[in-house]
């Protein structure tokens, strides 16, 4: 039986860190008796990793798959705490710890081909014997190479024309324009872009969508070292706005929406290591009744500075979760 009752781990909960900032926590064990000669410590850990199946060899009379795979190591701090007399009574026992993250990390991000994640961990152990582990995955906000949110941006107009044909023999053009004060945005600002449409058709428009997408492309290599890429993307935003834009009239909706607070960032040499990561706006405006859309593309960039020395983490909540792990 083991003489642990639990390790827990108190963190705020659901926080996000910055790189840079500072962590501050608790580790909580409880003893069902006397420990003698405890070594109980927390680590920092931050890691990262790319991996998917790849066929080879289409072009001969043969082929199979390879993993393709790549990995970084972005942090690995560890803290042992002194004991006095090198044994622990039964009950409770609280540690407090410390942790500067540094100052160059890429964010937190999980999909099925990559996952960069950071944790703590807090364990006890007995004599050359884990006794009781506590894993708690911290949410890391990244940051980019150099300072670009106060750099002076310049307005963002793109503008999309489309000849379309309705009922059989009418022909008219639809004109999109989207207009953007700025493209570059911090994680959880709010993005608002103004789109004009120019209804040159005998037919109503009824609503224009808007979605935010993100491409990734991972780098990896076989094991043969050789180099290859994959580009996924997914859509992290969508709204869709209901119209009613006459024949021959020119309407204006203006739409915001709040960028998540976690996000990876658009340039990071960091986590270019593992991906490379791309933000689009997309506004399209339907045509059911011609069979087609308009479609406006906008690039967006996604910037975070480092931490300043007046950025620290919160203070500790509720324990946070994570498994419990006993020694064998």
């Amino acid at each position: 039986m083991s003489l642990v009752k639990s390790i827990e781990l108190v963190l705020p909960k659901d926080a996000v860190y910055l790189a840079g900032s500072s962590i501050d926590g608790q580790v909580v064990l409880t003893l069902y008796s006397t420990l003698v000669d405890p070594v109980v410590k927390v680590e920092l850990v931050g890691r990262g990793y790319v991996e998917w199946n790849e066929e080879t060899g289409e072009t001969r009379d043969y082929s199979r798959d390879v993993i393709c795979n790549n990995k970084a190591d972005y942090v690995h701090k560890t803290k042992t705490f002194p004991v006095e007399g090198n044994w622990l009574g039964a009950g409770s026992h609280t540690f407090d710890f410390h942790f500067n993250l540094p100052p160059r990390l890429p964010s937190t991000f999980a999909s099925k081909t990559a996952h960069i994640f950071y944790f703590i961990q807090a364990s006890c152990m007995g004599r050359e014997h884990i006794l009781a582990r506590k894993r708690v995955y911290l949410l890391v906000q990244g940051t980019s190479d150099v300072h670009q949110e106060s750099a002076p941006q310049k307005p963002l107009l793109v503008q999309v024309e489309k000849k379309v044909t309705y009922n059989c023999c009418s022909r008219g053009s639809v004109v999109l324009q989207v207009y953007m004060d700025k493209n570059t945005f911090t994680p959880g600002e709010k993005v608002t872009f103004t789109t004009e449409i120019h209804n040159q058709t005998g037919k109503c428009i009824r609503s224009v969508v808007s979605a935010l997408h993100v491409h990734v492309q991972y780098q990896a290599f076989t094991p043969t070292a050789e180099r290859r890429c994959r580009t996924d993307s997914s859509q992290l935003l969508r709204q869709e706005a209901s119209t009613h834009i006459a024949a021959f009239t020119t309407t204006k909706v203006v739409s915001t929406f709040s960028l998540p607070l976690l996000l990876a960032v658009s340039r990071s040499s960091l986590q270019q290591e593992l991906m490379h990561t791309q933000y689009e706006l997309l506004v399209i405006v339907p045509l059911p009744w011609s069979l087609s859309s308009v479609k406006a593309r906008l690039p967006l960039f996604i910037t975070r500075s480092p931490a300043e020395n007046g950025d620290v983490s919160p203070a500790p909540g509720p324990p946070g979760g994570g498994l419990q792990t006993p020694g064998e």
